[in-house]
Protein backbone atom coordinates (compact mmCIF):
# COMPACT_ATOMS: atom_id res chain seq x y z
CA UNK A 1 0.00 0.00 0.00
CA UNK A 2 2.77 2.30 1.07
CA UNK A 3 4.42 1.69 -2.68
CA UNK A 4 1.43 2.54 -4.27
CA UNK A 5 0.50 5.15 -2.47
CA UNK A 6 4.32 6.53 -3.51
CA UNK A 7 3.89 5.46 -6.85
CA UNK A 8 0.65 7.76 -7.32
CA UNK A 9 2.56 10.41 -5.14
CA UNK A 10 5.78 10.71 -8.13
CA UNK A 11 3.15 10.17 -11.08
CA UNK A 12 1.18 13.14 -9.76
CA UNK A 13 3.91 15.23 -9.46
CA UNK A 14 5.24 14.55 -12.47
CA UNK A 15 1.76 15.97 -14.21
CA UNK A 16 1.93 18.74 -12.29
CA UNK A 17 5.69 19.49 -13.60
CA UNK A 18 4.99 18.51 -17.02
CA UNK A 19 1.47 20.91 -16.78
CA UNK A 20 3.88 23.74 -15.63
CA UNK A 21 6.04 23.20 -17.95
CA UNK A 22 4.00 23.08 -21.14
CA UNK A 23 1.98 26.48 -20.37
CA UNK A 24 3.40 29.29 -21.82
CA UNK A 25 5.26 31.49 -19.42
CA UNK A 26 2.78 34.57 -19.07
CA UNK A 27 6.21 36.90 -18.39
CA UNK A 28 7.50 35.48 -21.71
CA UNK A 29 4.61 36.29 -23.66
CA UNK A 30 4.48 40.06 -22.01
CA UNK A 31 7.78 40.38 -22.95
CA UNK A 32 6.99 39.11 -26.79
CA UNK A 33 4.10 41.76 -27.04
CA UNK A 34 5.76 44.71 -25.32
CA UNK A 35 8.98 43.76 -28.10
CA UNK A 36 6.37 43.56 -30.86
CA UNK A 37 4.60 47.60 -30.24
CA UNK A 38 8.40 48.52 -29.94
CA UNK A 39 9.16 47.59 -33.53
CA UNK A 40 6.30 49.11 -34.40
CA UNK A 41 6.42 52.80 -32.74
CA UNK A 42 10.28 52.76 -32.74
CA UNK A 43 10.28 51.75 -36.87
CA UNK A 44 7.86 54.67 -37.13
CA UNK A 45 9.95 57.14 -35.58
CA UNK A 46 13.52 55.81 -37.19
CA UNK A 47 11.83 55.23 -40.33
CA UNK A 48 12.70 51.64 -40.53
CA UNK A 49 9.76 50.12 -42.28
CA UNK A 50 11.04 46.50 -42.10
CA UNK A 51 10.87 46.25 -38.39
CA UNK A 52 6.93 48.13 -38.47
CA UNK A 53 6.66 45.62 -41.20
CA UNK A 54 7.73 42.88 -39.08
CA UNK A 55 5.54 43.61 -36.04
CA UNK A 56 2.02 43.59 -38.40
CA UNK A 57 -0.32 40.70 -38.85
CA UNK A 58 -1.28 40.19 -42.76
CA UNK A 59 -4.85 41.33 -41.72
CA UNK A 60 -3.88 45.10 -39.96
CA UNK A 61 -6.25 47.39 -39.47
CA UNK A 62 -5.74 51.09 -37.83
CA UNK A 63 -8.80 53.48 -37.07
CA UNK A 64 -7.80 56.97 -36.27
CA UNK A 65 -10.26 58.78 -34.41
CA UNK A 66 -9.23 62.77 -34.75
CA UNK A 67 -11.42 65.99 -34.89
CA UNK A 68 -12.14 68.13 -38.01
CA UNK A 69 -14.11 71.09 -38.74
CA UNK A 70 -17.83 68.87 -38.82
CA UNK A 71 -16.77 66.82 -35.14
CA UNK A 72 -15.24 63.74 -34.93
CA UNK A 73 -14.11 61.53 -37.54
CA UNK A 74 -12.39 58.40 -38.08
CA UNK A 75 -10.05 57.06 -41.55
CA UNK A 76 -8.87 53.82 -41.92
CA UNK A 77 -4.92 52.70 -42.64
CA UNK A 78 -3.89 49.45 -43.57
CA UNK A 79 -0.73 47.73 -43.27
CA UNK A 80 0.61 48.65 -46.48
CA UNK A 81 -0.68 52.12 -46.04
CA UNK A 82 1.26 52.24 -42.77
CA UNK A 83 4.79 50.57 -44.42
CA UNK A 84 4.57 52.59 -47.18
CA UNK A 85 4.38 55.91 -45.20
CA UNK A 86 7.49 54.88 -42.97
CA UNK A 87 9.10 53.93 -46.37
CA UNK A 88 9.08 57.60 -47.18
CA UNK A 89 10.81 59.08 -44.12
CA UNK A 90 10.96 59.39 -40.38
CA UNK A 91 8.50 61.94 -38.96
CA UNK A 92 10.22 65.11 -38.11
CA UNK A 93 9.92 64.41 -34.18
CA UNK A 94 13.19 65.88 -31.74
CA UNK A 95 13.94 63.15 -29.12
CA UNK A 96 11.82 64.67 -26.78
CA UNK A 97 8.70 63.96 -28.78
CA UNK A 98 9.44 60.37 -28.98
CA UNK A 99 7.56 59.17 -26.08
CA UNK A 100 6.53 55.71 -25.82
CA UNK A 101 4.97 54.45 -22.82
CA UNK A 102 3.72 50.26 -23.35
CA UNK A 103 1.68 48.73 -21.11
CA UNK A 104 0.60 45.09 -21.46
CA UNK A 105 -3.40 45.38 -20.45
CA UNK A 106 -3.77 41.53 -21.12
CA UNK A 107 -2.87 38.08 -22.95
CA UNK A 108 -5.02 35.52 -23.14
CA UNK A 109 -3.63 32.51 -24.90
CA UNK A 110 -2.81 33.59 -28.08
CA UNK A 111 -4.50 37.03 -28.60
CA UNK A 112 -3.17 39.75 -26.36
CA UNK A 113 -4.03 43.65 -25.44
CA UNK A 114 -1.81 46.60 -25.01
CA UNK A 115 -1.69 50.11 -25.07
CA UNK A 116 0.77 52.82 -26.31
CA UNK A 117 0.69 56.44 -24.92
CA UNK A 118 3.39 59.08 -27.55
CA UNK A 119 3.25 62.94 -27.00
CA UNK A 120 1.02 63.22 -29.75
CA UNK A 121 -1.94 59.94 -29.62
CA UNK A 122 -2.66 57.00 -27.70
CA UNK A 123 -2.99 53.77 -29.79
CA UNK A 124 -5.21 50.60 -28.47
CA UNK A 125 -3.99 47.66 -29.88
CA UNK A 126 -5.13 43.81 -30.37
CA UNK A 127 -2.48 41.38 -30.93
CA UNK A 128 -2.20 37.57 -32.70
CA UNK A 129 0.90 34.90 -31.61
CA UNK A 130 1.19 34.12 -35.72
CA UNK A 131 3.44 31.74 -36.70
CA UNK A 132 5.29 31.58 -33.02
CA UNK A 133 5.18 35.65 -32.98
CA UNK A 134 3.19 38.05 -32.01
CA UNK A 135 2.30 40.25 -34.45
CA UNK A 136 -0.22 43.58 -34.20
CA UNK A 137 -3.84 42.89 -35.72
CA UNK A 138 -5.43 45.97 -35.06
CA UNK A 139 -5.06 49.46 -33.55
CA UNK A 140 -7.93 52.26 -32.79
CA UNK A 141 -5.94 55.41 -32.01
CA UNK A 142 -7.09 58.61 -30.77
CA UNK A 143 -4.99 61.88 -31.52
CA UNK A 144 -3.90 63.79 -28.47
CA UNK A 145 -5.67 67.61 -28.47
Amino acid sequence: MKRLALSLSVLLMLIINLSAATQPNAKSEEAGVRATVADYIEGYYTGDAGRMEKSLHPHYLKHVISESDRGVKMTEKTGLQMVQAVRSGAPDLGPSERKEDITVLDVAGDIASAKLVTSHWTDYMTLAKWNGQWKIVSVVQREQY
